[in-house]
């Protein structure tokens, strides 16, 4: 006998959306995860009374009206602005590219200067139609910024040449003749007061939840309780790997507690020179404009995905999205089951995408 009408494989933003909404149209609801925590990668743990992010920096940021009430639903978000900083060899540059950038590159003054300088350069390289990430960045911001502050973050973060990464990983590239700050453009953005998993715990009030439960390992005996599965996990890895790994590249994590009140003075400083081993140093109590009397910083490395690794980012060359359709096209035929979120649809989304996801399944689940 089914004890469920939907078993949630992760407790991860996709499927704590999916367990409220349906649990709230009165289906009886399961959510496991193999962690020993809910939240997935915007897991936030206290240390020294600062909200670390354990997975990485999440900032939440939306120009959707409905995502942003539906997310406050669950916690009080603060007014914080990503406002990030580039540190090349000591140099520090400001992030997103705008005027201030432009200035201490080229000493210009005017919007003007800075839209002439980088179409000299963009003309000098001989770019018409940018083929590769390295052309296109070329083509927003120049020769020298792309060399100083893109270039070497990006092959780290990648472990690939900018020439053989494809354009559209930069094109949303935020390039202002301002002197805006703002690394997002969106009307809505800000940090859950008290962490993220507090968030996600109050989204799942009320909700049967399991932690330390690998759906994979026991996956007959889930199978047998529930009407549907809602998995949010690897897809290729729901397959046995079957036609091979997708890639995906990884972040490892190196974080201290310092004994100072005041790190590098703001929340991400990206190091953007290829010799500097990792990609950027995260000062976690300013996301909550936290005054602790010590500080909590973690220094990331980018990696190539193993097994055993945390995949991240879905590598989304044309040999992986070939693989993934063939995924998808088994996820298809799979009965009973639905895949969703980043790593079951092998899909880099910002959360406020994967909450829209989200309540795409919704509507087409529990809307009769």
């Amino acid at each position: 006998m089914k004890m469920y009408d939907y078993l949630v494989v992760g407790a991860g933003l996709f499927g704590a959306v999916f367990a409220r909404e349906a649990a709230d149209c009165g289906k009886k609801v399961l959510v496991i995860d193999k962690r020993p925590n809910v939240a997935g990668n915007i897991y936030t743990e206290n240390s020294e009374g600062i909200n670390v992010h354990k997975y990485g920096a999440h900032i939440f940021h939306t120009n959707n009206r409905k995502v942003w009430s539906y997310i406050n639903r669950f916690a009080e978000f603060n007014r914080y602005t990503n406002s990030p900083v580039a540190n090349y060899k000591g140099e520090l540059y400001s992030l997103p590219f705008n005027m201030y950038t432009f200035n201490k590159m080229w000493g210009v003054v005017t919007p003007d200067e800075a839209a002439a300088e980088i179409e000299r350069q963009r003309k000098a390289a001989g770019i018409a139609e940018p083929r590769n990430l390295e052309e296109q960045a070329i083509s927003l911001v120049g020769t020298d910024i792309y060399e100083k502050l893109i270039k070497g973050y990006t092959q780290k973060q990648w472990g690939r040449p900018c020439s053989e990464l494809p354009s559209f990983i930069i094109k949303r590239l935020p390039v202002r003749l301002t002197f805006d700050n703002n690394y997002f453009n969106a009307l809505y953005q800000g940090i859950p007061m008290g962490g993220y998993t507090a968030m996600i715990e109050k989204m799942l009030d009320g909700i049967e939840v399991r932690l330390n439960s690998d759906y994979l390992q026991n996956k007959a005996e889930y199978d047998g309780i529930a009407h549907k599965v809602v998995y949010t996990g690897a897809i290729d890895a729901y397959f046995g790997f079957k036609y091979g790994a997708l890639e995906y590249r990884s972040v490892r994590f190196e974080t201290e507690v310092l004994d100072k009140s005041n790190y590098q003075g703001n929340a991400v400083v990206n190091y953007t020179d290829a010799e500097t081993p990792f990609t950027r140093i995260i000062e976690h109590k300013f996301f909550e404009f936290g005054n602790q009397p010590k500080t909590v910083i973690s220094r990331e490395y980018s990696s190539e995905w193993k097994p055993g690794d945390e995949p991240y980012y879905p590598v989304n060359d044309e040999k992986n999205g070939a693989l993934y359709l063939r995924y998808r096209e088994l996820a298809e035929r799979e009965n009973g089951v639905i895949f969703g979120g980043r790593l079951g649809e092998y899909k880099y989304y910002d959360m406020d995408k994967v909450i829209e996801s989200a309540f795409d399944l919704c509507k087409k689940e529990l809307s009769d």
